[in-house]
């Protein structure tokens, strides 16, 4: 099923909580929604869901109009945060569930429903377990139940809000692996709401980044991580630094200290890049110079921690976990990958991209 969002708009209060949000999502697409709490993520999530209605824009489910269509209509499969499972009832019972109690004219019958359920189980691994009830379970195999039930009414789209945020870490990584092979295997246009970056660059095929009710940017995981076209996303996504410069005769200058990156314009702007993509120099008639004030180790790298500009300014690099430049006080680097946003005037809040990424 194709969905598309049409310059949507919601308020509550008074509030805009989205504002003129368009997206197009494609049939069997995984489509995650990521952004910080009041980003208007899980708002898009119940737009879609029919949970809220829209003050303005349209909600199409393929070419239909379902904005005003009550949930009933919308055919859509839910999994929540925290399981939502009827405790009283059995795995295969709960499973079960949407199908009773359709209306009996659409209703299968009793036999097709636990068959329908009980091929559910073996999907998502749970064969075995039926007669079991919630509480007997564990984290990740209730979330596998509530994702069975969802799909045992063949939704039109299943819709997914935080799905594992309030499992363990290593219970996440698993369960996020064995959600990308079901979807993979079922082919559902799956929407899923997250804050963990993480989890929305390994399972998405596409990521929506969103901010104070708007989309920053849409893209395959490859290209959020590796082409942000806003600072916002650039400082969400991955780990980032960035100071203020000034563009001038078609060079970058922190400070009166030209850094060794050229870019074309002029005026103020923010220079950002990654801890990992810098590399160490031995003096230099243009660099950046700071000075190690932190020290601790990340996996197999260490991460420093330096004051540039006397103190002024904070940024992190990445050197080898062995490296001797992790124990002198003073320190010259040269990113390697960077981008440049121009300042933009009060108001304008959307900067414009002014360079491709440079490379030292």
């Amino acid at each position: 099923m194709e969905l598309k969002i049409q310059n949507v708009t919601k308020a509550f209060e008074g509030t805009a909580a989205l504002k003129e949000v368009s997206l197009d999502i494609h049939a069997g697409e995984l489509i995650a929604l990521l952004g910080p709490s009041g980003s208007g993520k899980t708002t898009l999530l119940r737009l879609i869901a029919g949970l809220e209605t829209p003050n303005s824009g349209r909600v199409l489910f393929g070419d239909e109009d379902a904005s005003r269509h009550p949930v009933q209509k919308r055919q859509v499969g839910f999994v929540f945060q925290h399981y939502a499972l009827f405790r009283h009832m059995t795995v295969l019972e709960n499973i079960s569930f949407g199908l009773s109690v359709r209306p009996r004219g659409t209703r299968p019958a009793k036999k097709d429903i636990e068959n329908r359920a009980r091929e559910l189980l073996d999907l998502v691994q749970l064969s075995g377990l039926e007669k079991r009830y919630p509480a007997q379970l564990s984290g990740g195999q209730r979330q596998r139940v509530a994702l069975a039930r969802a799909m045992a009414i063949e939704p039109k789209v299943l819709l997914l809000d935080e799905p594992f945020g309030a499992l363990d870490a290593q219970v996440r990584k698993d369960l996020r692996r064995w959600l990308r092979q079901i979807h993979d295997q079922t082919g559902h246009t799956t929407v899923f709401v997250t804050h963990d970056q993480e989890e929305a660059l390994e399972l998405a095929d596409r990521v929506v980044v969103m901010s104070k009710g708007a989309i920053e940017q849409v893209g395959t995981p490859d290209e959020i991580f590796d082409h942000p076209i806003a600072p916002f996303v650039h400082g969400f996504i991955g780990e980032s630094s960035d100071i203020p410069v000034r563009m001038e005769n078609g060079k970058i200058w922190l400070d009166d200290r030209a850094t060794g990156l050229t870019a074309e314009g002029i005026g103020p702007a923010r220079l950002f890049f990654r801890p990992h993509q810098v590399e160490i120099v031995d003096g230099c008639g243009g660099c950046l110079a700071g000075t190690v004030v932190a020290s601790r180790r990340v996996g197999g790298t260490r991460r420093l921690e330096l004051e540039l500009g006397g103190a002024r300014h904070r940024v992190e690099i990445d050197v080898p976990i062995d490296h001797p430049a992790a124990q002198r006080s003073a320190i010259s680097f040269r990113p390697k990958v960077w981008r440049i946003f121009p300042d933009m005037p009060r108001g304008n809040d959307r900067p414009a991209l002014q360079s491709a990424p440079g490379h030292g």
